[in-house]
């Protein structure tokens, strides 16, 4: 496969091409906020949150056998703080770093229990947050604010499933309104409301103007690039690629620019998947010119969490000079992935991964099975030794969607006999 744009079994592969637009060896410099400092920080602070546990590294052995790779391991952040997805780490900490700030204490030496002393608890209850969500990072903020004993105003785009908002406020205090909006008018409607009423916008995208606080949860998801790096080296194993779906791209950037600072040009083949309709950052590379680029209208895909616009202009300079493939992948990857993990091989253990958690799964999955796509394999570079870390995202969260994916084989591959 050449550096450019191309189109197999339905999905689009490109390969990073950065001579079109500068000397590949003259990347950005990588942010010192997603290195292992940063990383320290969050994870001492979540480490203070009751319930915190390590989420489980899973093993896939048979499924690595079947595909003909040495190792596939899963971060599944289904089990995070019973949340069913990762995003309370990035909006609890984030949160955390605002009151702080609000406060006038250091966020570098005030613990958890210090911030929710009795002394403090009248003033932070009038504290009042507002940000935009597919479903994941509200409930994550709703919960941090019941954490906290904040107010949370909570806007999702038209489209958005009422099992999602309910979500949202069985976890905290959260006020929920579907709009009839698509996601990036949706954010900008959250961003009007905060300047409106003097509320504090957290949302996990940036733009002129508003970096500091995504980057604070961008550092929250650090937790969960530390804790996986940690537990793949008491397997004895390091990643030589890693597949990470991509929204606006906080996550994928927050964890590639880890990685980068972990192994530097040992790093491992990272590869950005995202859904075909909203493949925002995927067309920023095939475009060439090194910006930004956004998808246009009102995006559709079952890859809710997904379902963004516009590139974060945090991450996209770190996805475009440090990731090596970019895959836009049809609705039917994601559920390929889904049923996958539903349905372990040989002694594997069941992952109940959702649409925009199964992304990367369905993707890795689909280029090492289809003969259609060997070129694809060969240029990523999948061979036998292998060893490919995934990261779930997302459980069941919405689970009438899930059932009629994993039960009902909604969404077959094409040419697939259907998966029920």
């Amino acid at each position: 496969m050449d550096k450019r744009k191309e189109t197999v079994y339905g999905m689009e592969v490109v390969a990073a091409d950065r001579g079109k637009w500068q000397d590949a060896d003259k990347r950005s410099t990588l942010p010192e906020a997603f290195g292992k400092k940063a990383a320290e920080a969050a994870r001492a602070f979540h480490r203070q949150i009751p319930g915190y546990q390590v989420t489980p590294l899973v093993g896939l052995k048979g499924l690595a056998d079947r595909l003909g790779v040495k190792g596939i391991y899963v971060k599944d952040e289904s089990k995070r703080f019973s949340l069913n997805a990762f995003k309370g780490l990035g909006g609890s900490y984030a949160m955390f770093r605002i009151l702080c700030q609000h406060l006038g204490l250091d966020p570098e030496v005030t613990t958890l229990k210090e911030l929710l002393d009795e002394r403090y608890r009248e003033e932070i209850h009038q504290v009042v947050f507002v940000t935009a969500t597919d479903g994941n990072h509200g409930r994550g903020v709703s919960w941090a604010g019941g954490l906290f004993g904040c107010q949370v105003h909570v806007y999702m785009p038209a489209g958005s499933v009422e099992v999602r908002a309910e979500a949202i406020r069985r976890v905290g205090p959260a006020q929920v309104t579907i709009t009839d909006r698509n996601y990036d008018e949706t954010v900008a409607y959250a961003m009007e409301q905060s300047q409106e009423h003097g509320w504090y916008l957290i949302q996990d995208t940036s733009w002129d103007g508003y970096e500091k606080i995504p980057s604070w949860i961008i550092q929250g998801y650090l937790t969960m690039a530390s804790e996986a790096l940690e537990q793949m080296e008491e397997a004895g194993e390091t990643p030589t690629h890693v597949f990470l779906q991509a929204g606006v791209g906080a996550m994928a950037g927050g964890v590639l620019g880890y990685m980068v600072h972990c192994f530097d040009r040992r790093k491992p083949v990272v590869a950005v998947v995202e859904p075909a309709a909203a493949n925002c950052i995927f067309l920023s590379v095939l475009e060439g010119d090194g910006k930004a680029h956004s998808v246009e209208g009102d995006p559709v895909t079952i890859m809710a969490g997904l379902n963004c616009g516009t590139p974060c202009r945090i991450t996209w300079p770190v996805l475009r000079d440090y990731a090596e493939y970019f895959l836009s992948c049809p609705d039917y990857v994601a559920a390929h992935g889904m049923r996958l993990y539903a349905r372990p091989e040989n002694g594997d253990e069941a992952v109940v991964s959702g649409e925009s958690g199964a992304a990367s799964m369905g993707a890795l999955a689909l280029v090492l099975e289809q003969k259609e796509l060997e070129t694809v394999k060969e240029s990523i570079g999948l061979k036998e030794d292998s060893v490919i870390l995934l990261i779930n995202t997302e459980g069941d969260t919405d689970p009438e969607g899930y059932r009629n994916v994993v039960e009902e084989g909604c969404f077959p591959v094409p040419g697939k006999s259907p998966q029920r």
